[in-house]
């Protein structure tokens, strides 16, 4: 009788490899097939006016990813499993016609790496110098979605994307939480030759305890993004910038440390906008905008009708109006979707105690 472990009980490394050219045979097969029906179901909703958007759905798609997490029984984790089928699903979507996404660029930026993590790499990427340029480009149409940042675990709010919403009529259609990792880069390979240090502000706010024991007497310059800070870096002697990966390898800087942030748990939290309100997903997130009326306890007057229907707060902010002085908006994100029974009775309520009710979206979260 063999040996438990015995070459006979083994199968060999050509019969492994031989399986694995099969199950790659198979699994090659069953993805044209997926296309195919994702073509038909694009052709059958299309008309011949319409954008590519109008099939794109982000409620299904966030239906779909959860069940992927839902099936997975391992070895491959979770979040490598829906990175897989994103890019099959953005794949099959590019067949027709890739979906254009504006960002806050230039390349290299974490606004493109969401943008892709979000959307997949078949999209048509279009990089934008200022937020407002990436709202601009969806209004006009020009692009079907923009990717924005709207808050920072470490940071708190970006605020120049929450003041778009003061005036743009785009709706948020999906968000994503980003890990983000900062590293130092530069073509010098010593870091004691670093004198200058590029990045943006916010990244700089991040690494303040690293920088201050580590480059305490390099001038820190903020500019309008990381790819800029990477791309100045490689034309500035002894300086350095704080960026992703992915502007080290568009402007062939050396990385000199990684995960210089001060937080490990460090994450940014992107917003996809369009120009639509989502069907529901199952699991979804409501951001509203709100003007309180002048009256004691105006805070309380809104919280209240959110509390009295159950609908629970996950954050609020707020901004000033810049219709008067020292009059202020708040933007309140919330669980449930805009459709919703006790949703719906909150908002009616709230609109009694308001100057203004807007609804931002309802959207699935981040999957």
């Amino acid at each position: 009788m063999a040996e438990s472990g015995s070459s006979v009980d083994t199968p060999s490394l050509e019969a492994l490899r031989a399986a694995i050219d099969a199950l790659d045979a198979r699994i090659q097969a069953l993805i044209s097939q997926r296309a195919e029906l994702a073509l038909s179901v694009a052709k059958r909703k299309q008309s011949d006016s319409e954008q590519s958007a109008a099939y794109y759905r982000p409620e299904r798609e966030a239906q779909v990813l959860r069940a992927v997490k839902a099936r997975n029984q391992g070895p491959l984790s979770d979040e490598t499993l829906v990175r897989l089928f994103r890019e099959i699903m953005s794949a099959c979507l590019a067949q027709q016609k890739p979906l254009s996404v504006a960002y806050l660029g230039p390349h290299g930026t974490f606004s493109e790496m969401a943008s892709y993590r979000y959307f997949g790499h078949a999209i048509n990427a279009l990089p934008e110098n200022t937020i407002e340029a990436v709202f601009a480009e969806v209004e006009a149409g020009v692009a079907d979605f923009g990717v924005v940042p709207v808050e920072n675990s470490t940071e708190g709010a970006v605020n120049n994307t929450l003041d778009m919403f003061l005036s743009s009529p785009l709706k948020i259609c999906g968000e994503l939480d980003l890990p983000i990792h900062h590293n130092l880069m530069s073509t010098e390979t010593r870091l004691d030759a670093i004198q200058t240090v590029f990045s943006h502000r916010q990244s700089l706010a991040q690494c303040r305890g690293w920088l201050r024991e580590n480059l305490p007497e390099a001038e820190c310059i903020p500019v309008a993004s990381n790819a800029e800070a990477a791309r100045r870096a490689g034309l500035t002697p002894n300086s350095a910038a704080i960026a992703g990966d992915s502007a080290a390898a568009v402007y062939q800087l050396n990385v000199l440390h990684r995960n210089i942030e001060d937080k490990a748990d460090n994450s940014t939290r992107f917003l996809m906008i369009g120009k639509e309100i989502l069907a529901p997903s199952g699991d979804d997130r409501t951001s509203l905008l709100v003007a309180a009326k002048d009256q004691p306890g105006a805070l309380f007057h809104i919280l209240q009708p959110l509390a009295e229907n159950g609908i629970s707060m996950t954050r609020i902010e707020s901004r000033p109006s810049r219709q008067g002085k020292w009059d202020y908006v708040f933007f309140i994100d919330v669980d449930g979707h805009v459709e919703g029974e006790n949703m719906a009775r909150g908002l009616r309520q709230l609109s009694r105690v308001t100057t203004l009710l807007k609804v931002l979206g309802s959207y699935p979260k981040s999957v």
